[in-house]
């Protein structure tokens, strides 16, 4: 996802600096570039040989090394970058940055630097709520700067509070949602739904589906890549959901038809990937309700349709595209749902395909609109998300 992109990581000296190493390590594994630059202080943390071994690349530390090729050093490493984030920040590299104070080769590259910026703070709780470091963190992100919110928890130093550098993976998130995609959806707002239904039978059971809910997180975590913002309506899922998305959970079929409906008039795209179960327990009297061989049979209702109110009540401008899982006859019933139901692209797979449907990492999907049919090949869902995603852009330039 990272391929041909540069990253530069600022490493100060900061006990969380060991978690940095990881994040180097992951950002390599995804296909980037990293280069590292660490202060003095940093080196009493953890030696530069690890991130030079990590990342292929020499890490920079003095100001006016001569062992490298004939350029200026901090210009380079600043006009290659695709994004720069230092992890951790202290609170004395946080003063430099936000007062332009350019005295070692990190905070010198971070000023000589046009790309994104991130900067992850950490340090003890009182250092950062001191007004000091408050003030420099709010001047940081008036020059555009993001600061990332420290987490809560147990610190190095034997407090409990604010000041904890998130973990690597949280800060992986934040330069892959700054870099990873083009921003050709900014200003689009995009709703999608994912997971399972759950319709109660009893206070004990209930009735669902197997929807783990992969492929509606990866097409709302492809918007959100894109610049989308994103409203993710959320049912029973085994994965986890992607960050920066406005997540709404839901519990049963009328639960979600309320959450979709409701938020349908300021959405520009609505995805419904989520696998709804078609009917919920009717209620009945008790005369209705009867043992057979130790089960409970129950009266039977179907939910409302979401797509097909949709379809219905769709206004100029909304893109609405619905999903379609088959066993046979795909793409007759897939288009007969099409036209039914009023969507502008239905999203089909044939659940009896290898490495298709619920549960798994890949899916084969057929995307099928009024005028054109395109058979996918098998891929990953991230990548099946970024081809829907492209078609929807497509249809709607």
């Amino acid at each position: 996802m990272l391929k041909n992109k540069t990253v530069l990581l600022g490493v100060s000296g900061g006990i969380a600096a060991y978690k940095t190493a990881s994040l180097a390590s992951r950002l390599v594994k995804e296909g980037a570039e990293v280069h590292v630059i660490m202060t003095e202080h940093a080196c009493n943390f953890i030696n530069p040989i690890t991130f030079e071994t990590l990342t292929g690349n020499k890490c920079i530390v003095d100001t006016f090394d001569r062992n490298f090729q004939h350029n200026v050093e901090h210009v380079a490493l600043a006009k290659k970058a695709d994004v720069f984030m230092t992890a951790p920040a202290t609170a004395n590299v946080m003063a430099k940055m936000a007062h332009g104070l350019a005295d070692d080769m990190l905070t010198t590259t971070f000023l000589a630097s046009k790309c994104p910026k991130l900067v992850a703070p950490a340090m003890n709780t009182a250092m950062y709520e001191n007004p000091v470091t408050q003030d420099n963190m709010k001047r940081l992100e008036s020059y555009g700067i993001e600061v990332i919110t420290p987490a809560s928890g147990y610190l190095a130093c034997g407090d409990t509070g604010s000041g904890k550098m998130p973990e690597p993976e949280v800060l992986f998130h934040y330069i892959e949602r700054t870099i990873a995609r083009e921003k050709d959806m900014i200003g689009k707002k995009v709703l999608v739904t994912a997971g399972a239904t759950r319709e109660a039978m009893d206070p004990v059971r209930f009735i669902t589906n197997h929807s783990s809910g992969k492929m509606g997180f990866a097409i709302a975590k492809e918007c959100m890549l894109r610049g989308a913002e994103v409203t993710l309506v959320k049912a029973a899922t085994t994965a986890e959901p992607p960050m920066f998305v406005d997540i709404v959970n839901v519990e049963s079929a009328a639960d979600m038809f309320a959450a979709v409906t409701g938020r349908a008039d300021s959405q520009d795209i609505i995805i419904k990937a989520a696998a709804v179960s078609d009917y919920t327990p009717a209620e009945v009297s008790d005369q209705k309700v009867k043992k057979k061989d130790g089960d409970l049979s129950i009266a039977m209702k179907r939910t409302r349709d979401i797509l097909k109110y949709l379809g219905e009540h769709k206004r100029d401008g909304l893109f609405l595209c619905g999903f379609s899982m088959e066993t046979e006859n795909m793409l007759e019933n897939s288009r007969a749902k099409l036209l039914k139901k009023s969507a502008d692209m239905i999203v089909a797979n044939n659940l009896k395909d290898a490495g298709a449907g619920f549960g798994t990492d890949t899916n084969l999907v057929t995307l099928i609109t009024r005028d054109d049919v395109s058979q996918l090949e098998l891929m990953g869902k991230e990548e099946v998300a970024a081809a829907i995603i492209d078609k929807i852009l497509q249809m709607t330039k």
